[in-house]
């Protein structure tokens, strides 16, 4: 007599289903709909729908275009910034001989790279602002400093994008064998050419791909900028916000989601470069 029959297992891309149906209808459903409201135009006169590409195109002129290419120039200079700083910043961590620095600064970073908003907003404000602290007694106003400004944004964008650099950046400096500055040492290569000719290139695909990261997410922050500047600099989710809220053109309430759309776009393209640079710099450093 045989022994009694074993079920068969499940497969296993059913623990993967709820999964699944959590994205499904928490990104899917909102993406179907800002894609069909992207290119849906009502008529005013009849009240009839119809698909066009008129809103995208609204999208790309004028007030809109300026508020797009003021996140892209915004996003580009904070996160190259943040990426040569944040680089210098982890490697001073990294080659550190007090492991107390060194969890201190990874912990502080991983609280700064996720303050933001609101409560960012106001500790600037009441620090670099007009009649901040600081302002007043180093006589920033006077030399002319404007924290309402594309400049004083992008000081503030560094205070989080920083931290999330030195957290990308530091797996990768961990990584850099000690044989290969030996080896450039023995070679008589000095410091500064064992970086230039080894460390870099190595660090590189990891540098380009904390850059995107970097770039990403000062594209897509909203909250710090609509507390601080308002409508000051151009930026794209500040249209969107304005857009939704009905400050808008009669027949174009629809522009916001294809200015979202727009910002999807950047962000897939943003993304399509990341991951291949992720996955090159986990084959060097691996």
């Amino acid at each position: 007599m045989g022994g009694p029959r074993r079920g068969r297992r499940a497969p296993g891309w059913l623990a993967v289903v709820p999964l699944l149906a959590f994205t499904a209808i928490t990104f899917g459903l909102p993406a179907l709909a800002m894609l069909n409201g992207a290119f849906t135009v009502k008529d005013q006169a009849t009240g009839a729908t119809s698909y066009s590409g008129e809103n995208l195109s609204s999208s790309l002129q004028g007030a809109y275009l300026t508020a797009l290419l003021g996140s892209v120039k915004l996003s580009a200079v904070s996160a190259a910034i943040a990426t040569l700083f944040g680089l210098l910043l982890a490697q001073a961590v990294v080659t550190s001989r007090f492991r107390f620095l060194r969890e201190a600064v990874l912990t502080a970073s991983g609280v700064l790279a996720n303050f933001g908003g609101v409560p960012l907003a106001f500790a600037f404000v009441a620090t670099l602002g007009n009649s901040g602290v600081l302002t007043g007694r180093l006589g920033l106003k006077d030399a002319g400093f404007d924290l309402y400004s594309f400049w004083g944004l992008t000081l503030v964008y560094l205070y989080f994008l920083v931290p999330l650099m030195v957290l990308t950046i530091t797996p990768a400096l961990e990584g850099l064998r000690a044989q290969w500055r030996e080896a450039a040492q023995n070679n008589g290569a000095t410091h500064g050419q064992y970086w230039r000719h080894v460390a870099l290139p190595v660090l590189t695909p990891s540098l380009l791909g904390g850059f995107v990261l970097l770039f990403g997410s000062a594209f897509a922050a909203y909250a710090t900028a609509a507390a601080m500047v308002g409508s000051t600099v151009p930026l794209v989710t500040l249209q969107i916000a304005d857009a939704l809220s009905g400050n808008v053109l009669v027949g174009q309430e629809n522009v916001a989601l294809a200015l979202s759309l727009d910002m999807v776009v950047v962000a897939g393209l943003v993304m399509a470069v990341y991951l291949p640079l992720q996955r090159r710099s986990s084959r060097w450093l691996a």
